[in-house]
């Protein structure tokens, strides 16, 4: 029975009490009572009826009052304070009843709260012994990450239904540079824990690839593997390496023992002895490199070698038709002279069109040169490492934008910069030399400085055009060689009034790499959060959606800013932000974050709120762009949202001009929280996560709202669990029966 419908009982008990005896008094009088008697009667206590029932309609409603009151601060107060209990023992554990109410109510209220301090220092006790356990497999976790993250190879690992659930940063950034849509939101929702790679590559080509390297592991192969090329949807090519992620299973009819003398390892054992165990793949693991341009600059290649053949072949003929002809001694003079004039010019294109060949395959040979971006300011330090240790010239630094990043092969053209210095102070007697690095567009000026006397441009010159060589170590290249595998250019500059001249060296800039990633997304985290094991054992075709466990599903937890509250009367959505969980885990490096021109005027009373202006908006992209992009981040999750029939309406508002419909389920936190808490006073955002003990952080921007509604949910799970909701379909069938479900936009 509800409290509710309890508080009614007692009204009607209360009035049946006050009533009750009169009621029956008045009965059995005026059915022993009869004639005269009953008249008599009536005209006697008919004039104090009216006052009789003004003092038993005060005393029911002062009665109602007292029991109103009683049951706001036992009945009511001890529920409140059931929901805090229920708090303390799951979703903030540092959380305290506040002792109010009544002297008995506030009693229980602090028994509940030494209880809670008692039940935390065990739990303290209790985390450390286990986080102490679980160190070594922290430490190991956190190697493979650290290695993950420095390979310079895309790698992405999946299971067997083809559910990424390892990949690392280059991977990332490789998946966004093939987004159909690289301009919006990063571009990256092609990969992410638990998505599909069949959304990449074809489900036949991944198949085709298994069962090879399954045919392989039945031939006995110690490293089975497949390699395919394949193009992606936006039209880059890929060359793709696979190799198996192998579980070793004991054959059937026979036992696991220890072998003799190797502690910890087993072979399987039956009679006649030893059996090799069966190796089982259990996932696979994708290497993959873009081959793009060099399948272009090798197109360009043939092309060229095809177009200096078949050239050749042309002007060789005449040259051989021409001498022919001038073999014959009686040959007109004119007639000579003109078949002279033919092989002259054949020759001649000839020449130029191996000249020109020879100058594209430079070209090529410079486009494959492996160039490295990395810091300017780490490059002029291991410069400066290199000069003092090999000799002994001492280096300062003027100048040095540490914000640059430069594309270069940084070894030979540290061989450069230590050969220019080494005869600076061989020739010159240069004493110490300074290093100044600065933007200039899309190149950058590295300058090495001195103080002595004036060069020749020919000294220069010859320098440049001879072989390094730095006391006993040699290199066939020359310092041209090195600056013109950057593309660059070097020359010499003086500064007259300082008495100064130094050498400038333009480079390539480089775009600077991403390095806030780490800092807001891994903030109090160990290791990046690009893999999940959990789901090697997980298949999606165990079961149905609806009756899987709400701990299981992968989610994406979405908001969005708008001009207004109105969506049906023409209120646009101006920015939207996402973010993923899986496994009961918040991915924070999987985000969507993206700005969206309303193509209408923005109301200052909305700015206020969101700190969005119309110049944020201008130049950013359209609905019709934006929506395409969080549709593909959101494909194959469930939906997340705090009051989602407000965001959902400015979606469904869009189905017809996008032609794109969000049709999976849809959680709303509000109405999770109502079915959770039905006795607190608001359900607001903020309400919720200050009783769960979280943080708010960038609340009113999409994405911080995003993060903020993903953390309460995590939350409300346990406590869900705790009323026996554990599925999908049992959280939507409670949202649905709340009072805050009734409300639409």
């Amino acid at each position: 029975m509800s409290a509710r419908a309890r508080f009614m009982l007692a009204v009607i008990v209360l009035f049946l009490l006050m009533t009750g005896p009169f009621l029956l008094t008045a009965l059995i009088v005026w059915v022993e009572t009869q004639g005269e008697r009953r008249e008599l009667l009536i005209e006697v206590l008919t004039p104090h009826l009216t006052l009789g029932t003004l003092l038993t309609a005060m005393g029911f409603a002062a009665g109602v009052g007292v029991v109103r009151a009683l049951f706001r601060q036992y009945v009511q107060g001890l529920l409140r304070m059931s929901e805090h209990l229920r708090l303390m023992l799951g979703a903030n554990r540092g959380f305290r009843v506040q002792p109010e109410g009544p002297p008995e109510v506030q009693s229980l209220a602090a028994a509940a709260n030494q209880l809670a301090t008692q039940r935390d220092e065990l739990m303290r006790d209790v985390e450390a012994q286990i986080g102490r356990a679980k160190e070594s497999v922290e430490l190991e976790k956190n190697r493979l990450a650290a290695l993950m993250s420095e390979l310079t190879q895309s790698v992405v690992v999946c299971n067997l239904d083809g559910r990424v659930l390892l990949y690392n940063n280059r991977a990332r950034m490789q998946f966004r540079a093939l987004s159909d849509a690289p301009g919006v939101a990063g571009g990256g929702e092609l990969i992410g824990l638990g998505r599909s790679i069949y959304g990449v590559f074809e489900r036949n080509l991944i198949a085709h690839a298994l069962d090879t390297i399954q045919q392989r592991l039945r031939r006995g192969a110690a490293q089975p593997q497949a390699n395919f090329v394949t193009t992606t949807r936006a039209g880059q090519l890929l060359r793709v390496q696979m190799a198996p992620v192998l579980a070793v299973a004991a054959p059937a009819n026979a036992k696991a023992v220890p072998a003799a003398g190797e502690e910890g390892e087993v072979v399987a054992q039956a009679e006649g002895g030893a059996i090799p165990a069966e190796r089982t793949v259990t996932g696979f693991i994708l290497m993959l490199d873009n081959i793009t341009r060099n399948f272009e600059t090798e197109s360009r290649r043939d092309q060229m070698l095809h177009n200096l053949t078949e050239g050749n072949r042309a002007s060789l003929a005449n040259v051989r038709a021409a001498a022919d002809m001038l073999e014959y001694e009686d040959l007109p003079d004119e007639m000579r002279v003109r078949f002279r004039r033919v092989v002259r010019d054949e020759v001649q294109a000839m020449s130029q069109r191996l000249d020109q060949t020879a100058n594209q395959f430079a070209d090529s040979l410079k486009a494959r040169w492996p160039l490295e971006e990395m810091l300017g300011a780490d490059l002029i330090a291991a410069v400066q490492r290199r000069i003092e240790t090999r000799i002994g010239l001492p280096t300062k630094l003027e100048e040095v934008d540490e914000s640059l990043w430069v594309k270069v092969d940084s070894f030979s053209l540290m061989q450069a910069i230590t050969y220019l210095a080494s005869r600076l102070s061989d020739e010159f007697e240069v004493r110490e030399v300074r290093f100044r690095l600065s933007a200039a567009g899309r190149l950058v000026h590295l300058d090495l400085i001195w103080s002595g006397q004036a060069m020749s441009t020919e000294t220069v010159m010859s320098w440049e055009l001879e072989p390094m060589k730095v006391e006993d170590e040699s290199s066939p290249l020359t310092v041209r060689d090195v600056i013109d595998r950057h593309d660059g250019e070097m020359w010499l500059e003086r500064e007259k009034v300082r008495h100064r001249a130094f050498f400038r060296i333009l480079l390539p800039a480089a775009t600077p790499q991403e390095q806030a990633e780490a800092e807001t997304y891994l903030r109090g985290e160990s290791r990046p959060e690009y893999y999940d094991f959990d789901l090697f054992a997980w298949s999606d075709r165990s079961y149905g959606i609806e009756d899987r466990l709400l701990s299981e599903l992968t989610y994406t937890v979405f908001d969005t800013e708008t001009t207004g509250l109105n969506p049906s009367q023409g209120d646009e959505i101006i920015q939207i932000g996402a973010t993923r969980i899986l496994n009961g885990k918040l991915l924070r490096s999987e985000s969507f974050e993206q700005l969206v021109d309303p193509q209408r005027p923005l109301a200052a009373e909305s700015a206020k709120i969101h700190g969005i202006t119309s110049e944020m908006l201008r130049g950013q992209p359209t609905i019709d762009r934006v929506l395409p992009a969080f549709h593909a981040f959101a494909t194959e999750t469930v939906l997340i949202a705090h009051n989602a029939a407000f965001d959902m309406r400015f979606l469904q508002l869009k189905e017809e001009e996008t032609g794109l419909r969000f049709d999976q389920p849809v959680l709303d936190t509000l109405l999770l929280s109502a079915v959770i808490q039905p006795n607190q006073e608001s359900h607001r955002l903020e309400a919720i996560a200050e009783r769960l003990g979280l943080t708010i952080v960038g609340r009113h921007t999409a994405l911080g709202d995003a993060i903020v509604t993903a953390e309460v949910f995590l939350k409300l799970v346990p406590l869900l669990a705790e009323k026996g909701i554990r599925t999908l379909r049992d959280a939507r069938e409670a949202a649905e029966k709340s009072y805050y479900a009734r409300i639409k936009y």
